[in-house]
């Protein structure tokens, strides 16, 4: 990494036009540009099963796709520039197109036929079953 800096000096000689390029560049120059992000989950559990929810708004249900591949859950999505999109001369442009990946590794007793998931405003919640064996497992014994 490496540190920049600047001359103090520049600054004060003409202040209002140093504050205006700062106000319209800083955001864009700390900006991590070409670094997927990864969306935030939450993960619950209950005797049937678990909970994903996992927050990536903007996107459709078209933009997702999901793979379960023997333990591993991985959960893929692209957000596709539009072809026929007019280009307009923007003094600021912050839209964006991504895309990201997440990995699971599902625990055992989970049913692979009680998968599924559905995307509702911004959060993709996919649901995953217990096998019946798996749901029996938990019991409480009392010490006596």
């Amino acid at each position: 990494m490496t540190l920049v800096k600047f001359n103090n000096k520049t600054r004060n000689t003409a202040p209002y036009f140093n504050n205006v390029f700062d106000s319209l560049f800083s955001d864009a120059l700390n900006k991590n540009y070409g670094v997927n992000k990864v969306p935030n989950v939450n993960i619950y559990e209950d005797e049937n099963g678990y909970k994903i929810e996992l927050a990536a708004p903007g996107l459709t249900k078209e933009d997702f796709k999901i793979d379960l591949k023997k333990d591993n859950l991985s959960i893929w999505a692209e957000k596709k520039a539009v072809e026929n999109e007019v280009k307009k001369d923007y003094t600021r442009q912050e839209f964006e197109y991504s895309s990201f990946a997440r990995s699971f590794v599902l625990p055992e007793g989970v049913d692979a036929d009680k998968i599924s998931a559905e995307y509702v405003n911004g959060i993709l919640n996919i649901t995953i079953g217990k096998k019946d064996e798996a749901k029996l497992a938990h019991k409480e014994i009392k010490v006596s």
